[in-house]
């Protein structure tokens, strides 16, 4: 089980508001906890930050979460107060209604509100029957007019992010919480810094959170640019598989028996060899992992390894629950064991291990 500190390290995280464009709270956090192991740390053009530690040699790998969560931006305030919204991300209107909301304003005053939408009992038998529309949904703040709105600081192009609170869920190893996609990567990135800083790494290691992955892998795209490592990680969330009425077509991987190694996604088909080392890592240590195919979507390893001349890179991720919503859930045991995974892998990433690696 976690400790305390690491624990309280996962509520700062997924406590923290960022949507793509606006993850200065994660950005914050990141570097608190980074600080103590880091060499040095620095960002990007667009945001992503990077620690950097230096080990025995030169080889350099870049093992990244990304920061973003799923959202909205303020787009309009109506007459009355009410507040019309973008998505930020991939979100499925039936998981929207009726779900509390923070919007952050300029100054950082939180303002709470609620998705509404019109009641069932004025809706036609055929609009019941199908989704609503994202784009006839609102936000209540409980102002009366648009100058009270405003007078709150409300403003176009704001922040709203979900709320919720993180909780273990009745005492046992499912913890439930807003944003684990990707604040899970980014505890597992921080801890695998933290780990690799005390017991020495043969190569120079680049810790980093990207910003804007729900919205195009952007973030990725420039860190690894201004990185130019040898080998890449994308560490991030998968699809759970094991809730009633899934199929192993649509998803199989099962909360508490490891993290998912990517074989392929939507973005990329990963380094052959690269993967194999990864899988006889894990076998060698004896840490439980799902091998994982992820047909509708990708991760920031989508634009890692297609930076430069190209670099070796693969996507390691967490299972969750219910991604994209406003409570998803993970199981601790695969966060703990992925942080052991990608710990022993970057452990074993030396000069002629990458060299062989990066032989064709």
């Amino acid at each position: 089980m976690i400790d305390k500190n690491e624990e309280k390290m996962l509520i700062e995280l997924t406590s923290a508001k960022g949507v793509p464009g606006n993850e200065g709270e994660v950005r914050a956090v990141f570097r608190k906890y980074a600080e103590p192991y880091a060499d040095e740390i620095f960002t990007d053009g667009l945001g992503s930050i990077i620690a950097k530690h230096v080990g025995e040699d030169t080889p350099s790998i870049y093992f990244a979460s990304h920061m973003d969560e799923v959202g909205f931006m303020v787009t309009n305030i109506t007459d009355k107060g009410f507040i019309k919204f973008q998505t930020l991300g991939g979100w499925w209107g039936q998981v929207m209604l009726a779900q509390q909301v923070s919007i952050t304003t300029r100054s950082g005053k939180v303002v709470h509100g609620v998705i509404g939408s019109k009641p069932p009992h004025v809706l036609t038998q055929e609009v019941r029957n199908k989704p609503y529309d994202i784009q006839d949904m609102f936000i209540d703040i409980g102002a009366t007019s648009k100058k009270e709105a405003e007078e709150w600081g409300v403003n176009l192009g704001d922040m709203i992010t979900p709320y919720i609170d993180y909780q273990r869920l009745n005492g046992g190893k499912y913890l439930l919480a807003k944003a684990w996609d990707n604040r899970i990567g980014t505890a597992v990135t921080l801890k695998v810094l933290e780990n690799l800083a005390k017991v020495g790494h043969p190569n120079t290691i680049f810790a980093g959170a990207n910003v804007q992955e729900e919205v195009g892998l952007r973030g990725a795209q420039t860190s690894t640019h201004l990185v130019n490592p040898d080998i890449a990680f994308a560490l991030d969330t998968g699809t759970a598989g094991d809730t009633p009425g899934m199929t192993p077509k649509e998803a199989d991987s099962v909360l508490g028996k490891g993290p998912q190694i990517l074989i392929f996604d939507a973005s990329m088909i990963p380094q052959r060899k690269l993967r194999d080392f990864v899988i006889d890592i894990a076998d060698e240590h004896e840490i439980p992992y799902q091998l994982t195919v992820i047909t509708g979507g990708g991760t920031d390893a989508g634009r890692m390894h297609l930076s430069r001349n190209g670099v070796p890179s693969l996507a390691i991720t967490v299972p969750v629950r219910y991604l994209h919503s406003h409570t998803s859930v993970i199981h601790e045991d695969d966060y703990l064991n992925m942080v052991k995974l990608v710990t022993e892998v970057v452990k074993k990433l030396d000069k002629e291990t990458v060299a062989e690696l990066r032989n064709y």
